[in-house]
């Protein structure tokens, strides 16, 4: 039986398939088996989630040493669900990468960049799956070293830049996280999160069990690109080729915000981190800063990728407000978002890589005219606009509600002012970009009217897929609220499901 191996599965066949590519050497056959190793891991992600909304927690004991003595996988309502952000978007951003990496990496490299891509899968996957603190530090160095390099694939000798910063201030995060979880550790004696949510309470009154929570909070905030730590993230993703940006913004930040969750509310516990600590005074000031920061910052800049690349920080600062809130409505709007989000930036950072496809361009000045010249492409784009909005029918709308239900059942209604000012702010950058390529004359310098036309179809639809996706969650929400819920009820404490809302 192949069913009870899922969570290890889940991990080992990426990790296996990355040195294979190196071994293939083939850049169309190193494609074929990236994409089939995303499908896999997808399905895998579909079943283990299955399985866990109607068994429960799933725990698997690797080489058959029982925790805490061996390293355990443990699959619960929260990473069930982060597992499938992570594997569906890597399923619909691999179709779009065979004609996009052809054309924005150098052919001899193309096997590297798979072999990077799929140990960047396997990193996200093992952070996310693992129930051992010191397996989240080894998995979150195979993702984050994996992505420096393939930023640094981008043909733009600026992406060297970026990847180097992204790899001096993500160093300084991971040993940040490193060593809160080795005071953890001292304290403890333990690495299993499991263990260390029995013991942590113990010893809560001992300094260094704060300063490993001040330690990890502040790492992952640097991994999470939370505001002021987000310096590495808007060049990272100008620069990186275009799925490369895809997929790092749908699912990195994604996965550390997941590891703020689960080291605040699963190890440490609410109480601690809310009540000993002053979390809930630190993170809604940086939350609402970074919505207002990244939203304004995004409005003045004349390239699209880096407009998109602040949207995210004002995002991210979104997903960090919900948690701050410590509420099962305040966790399931964070947590919804990450699953929302996921699918309008992929989509649109998509749609961008179909425009530099065929302009090698993204600056806005270029883009004028395009809405006539590549209508499929610019309405993938104005659609996942309209998410980034909070526009009725689309999933963004869903995430601005439940966020400002929370707030006000926190009786912050100030807070849900300020949530929905910051989503006005999304309409002008957004509008930049509509009113460039629908209502200005065409630029006649940028190819010409031959040359430049609609995007593949191997690019097309895998956009489609994820800004229809954004639309469809926007109006049967059951599969992301239900499986929020369950995770906020879950890191709660509480019972009951969110199935059918």
């Amino acid at each position: 039986m192949i069913s009870p191996h899922l969570p290890i599965l889940q991990v080992v066949i990426p990790l296996l398939a990355a040195p294979a590519c190196v071994l293939l050497h083939n850049g169309r056959l190193t494609w074929l088996l990236a994409l089939a190793v995303s499908w896999v891991c997808l399905a895998i992600s579909l079943l283990l989630l299955g399985q866990v909304m109607d068994g429960g927690t799933i725990s698997y004991a690797l080489g058959g040493w029982a925790a805490p003595w061996g390293i355990e996988y443990r699959i619960d309502p929260l990473n069930a669900f982060v597992l499938l952000i992570v594997s569906g978007i890597s399923a619909a951003v691999l179709p779009f990468a065979r004609a996009s990496v052809e054309r924005e990496v150098e052919p001899e490299q193309i096997h590297l960049f798979y072999t990077m891509y799929l140990l960047c899968l396997t990193g996200l996957l093992g952070i996310v799956a693992t129930g051992d603190a010191f397996n989240v530090f080894v998995f979150l160095e195979i993702s984050s070293l994996s992505s420096y390099a393939l930023i640094s694939l981008g043909r733009d000798r600026r992406a060297l830049t970026a990847a180097f910063q992204y790899l001096v201030l993500g160093t300084i995060g991971a040993t940040f996280i490193l060593i809160g979880i080795g005071l953890a550790y001292m304290v403890t004696g333990t690495l299993n999160m499991a263990d260390l949510a029995e013991r942590l309470p113990a010893v809560a009154g001992n300094r260094t069990v704060r300063v490993a929570l001040a330690f990890l909070t502040i790492g992952i905030g640097l991994k999470l690109a939370l505001f002021p730590l987000h310096l590495w993230l808007p060049n990272a993703y100008t620069y990186a080729p275009s799925a490369v940006s895809a997929f790092l913004a749908a699912t990195a930040t994604k996965v550390s915000a997941y590891v703020l969750l689960r080291f605040l509310f699963t190890i440490f516990g609410v109480d601690f981190s809310f009540g000993a600590m002053p979390l809930e005074v630190i993170l809604p000031p940086l939350a609402i800063l970074a919505m207002f920061v990244g939203s304004l910052v995004a409005i003045f800049q004349e390239n699209v990728k880096r407009m998109l690349a602040y949207s995210s920080i004002a995002q991210i600062g979104y997903i960090v407000l919900g948690i701050s809130l410590a509420s099962v409505d305040g966790l399931t709007a964070g947590i919804v978002h990450l699953f929302n989000h996921a699918l309008i930036k992929g989509g649109m950072f998509l749609a961008l890589g179909c425009v530099f496809y065929r302009l090698g361009s993204v600056s806005l000045n270029d883009l004028r005219g395009l809405g006539r010249r590549m209508p499929y492409t610019m309405a993938a784009f104005v659609v996942g606009g309209l998410g980034l909005i909070g526009v009725p029918l689309t999933a963004g709308f869903i995430s601005k509600w439940y966020l400002v239900t929370g707030v006000l059942g926190a009786g912050l209604w100030p807070v849900a002012v300020l949530v929905l000012l910051s989503s006005l702010l999304a309409v002008v950058y957004v509008w930049r970009v509509v009113e460039a390529a629908y209502f200005a004359p065409v630029n006649e310098k940028v190819g010409d009217k031959v040359a430049v036309r609609e995007a593949p179809l191997s690019m097309l639809v895998p956009t489609w897929i994820l800004i229809a996706a954004s639309v469809y969650f926007g109006i049967d929400t059951s599969l992301p609220v239900g499986a929020a819920r369950d995770a906020a009820a879950f890191l709660l404490g509480a019972t009951g499901t969110g199935a059918g809302l």
